[in-house]
């Protein structure tokens, strides 16, 4: 009986709406500002040690590739993203369902970050080759990209098979563990969010309107970002490696792009050739594009999961 009412709350209708809601947030949210994702992948891919500006990197692209440069690589981005929220959210309120039995008194900060980081793995394991192909698929066509990009990275399901083909199950799950360290990132990130959205509704009484979610989500996303953004910048490199270093201009971009290069010894290498500010590079876009997509996808979320339950309440 116990275990019945545990399948229950784990295949519950209320987990698809948070789901849905969460994948369709998501698209919104990254289709509004995936100019400057664009802007940060070419930030952190960068090996000089200039430090540029997002308006500098986002004139200089629209000047010698056009303004649809800023878009390359969406279409991959916004499946791979629903696939990957629609997880993340199911399984995170699936989990939170059962830990807290329906009760909001079992619910705390300690217990969400607990729960976002197992919805974390899950998700790490489950979208990880999508994201892969991602990172190459947006790099097509830029000055100095390899030929193998260009040639074989023509859509999701085209770049999934070469890696397959040509690196294996590693190649496809490239990245993989500071992706798990990063599980950290969503994991803050809604356990912040919780928190603030708790503690907002206690003040209010319950009611928090469009604005109060996009700020709530914007603090949140600002939290996890800071601290985790050195993992991010090495995840990003180790996902567009590939087998052959074509661009070998330098011996230290070689030894970037080289397969087996693990996540410490990158990070060591760009401590070494960029400082601790190489670490960073890209901040400033990461912080523009994460923290206003997430604030803008948490308040599509809560208005379309609001909806679909008032919906639901009125046919029941």
């Amino acid at each position: 009986m116990v275990a019945h009412s545990k399948l229950n709350q784990i295949f519950s209708y209320q987990n698809w709406v948070h789901a849905v809601s969460g994948a369709a947030g998501g698209c919104i949210a990254m289709s509004t500002f995936y100019p400057l994702d664009t802007v940060r992948s070419r930030l952190q891919l960068e090996e000089s040690g200039e430090v540029r500006s997002t308006r500098q990197v986002i004139k200089e692209i629209v000047l010698r590739e056009g303004v649809a440069s800023l878009y390359r690589g969406l279409g991959p981005v916004l499946q791979s993203l629903c696939i990957s929220n629609f997880v993340y959210f199911y399984t995170f309120h699936a989990l939170k369902a059962v830990a807290s039995n329906g009760s909001p008194a079992h619910q705390s900060a300690f217990k969400d970050l607990v729960l976002g980081s197992i919805a974390g793995i899950i998700n790490v394991f489950t979208t990880t080759p999508f994201w892969v192909v991602n990172t190459r698929l947006r790099m097509r066509d830029v000055a100095g990209t390899s030929d193998e990009i260009n040639k074989h990275y023509k859509n999701l399901l085209a770049g999934l098979r070469y890696v397959a083909k040509t690196e294996g199950v590693k190649g496809l799950w490239s990245g993989t563990i500071p992706s798990l360290i990063l599980v950290s990132n969503p994991a803050l990130q809604f356990m912040m969010y919780e928190m603030l959205k708790r503690n907002v509704m206690k003040f209010t009484g319950g009611e928090v309107g469009s604005l109060g979610f996009f700020v709530i989500g914007a603090i949140a996303k600002a939290f996890a970002t800071v601290l985790t953004y050195p993992l991010q910048l090495v995840q990003t490199k180790q996902r567009h490696r590939s087998k052959e270093a074509n661009d070998a201009s330098t011996s230290r971009q070689a030894a970037s792009r080289k397969q087996d290069v693990g996540m410490m010894e990158l990070m060591i290498s760009i401590l070494q050739h960029q400082g601790v500010r190489g670490l960073f590079r890209g901040l400033e876009a990461k912080i523009l594009q994460t923290v206003l997509t997430a604030a803008l996808m948490f308040m599509a979320y809560e208005k379309i999961a609001s909806t679909v339950g008032l919906l639901l309440k009125r046919n029941a």
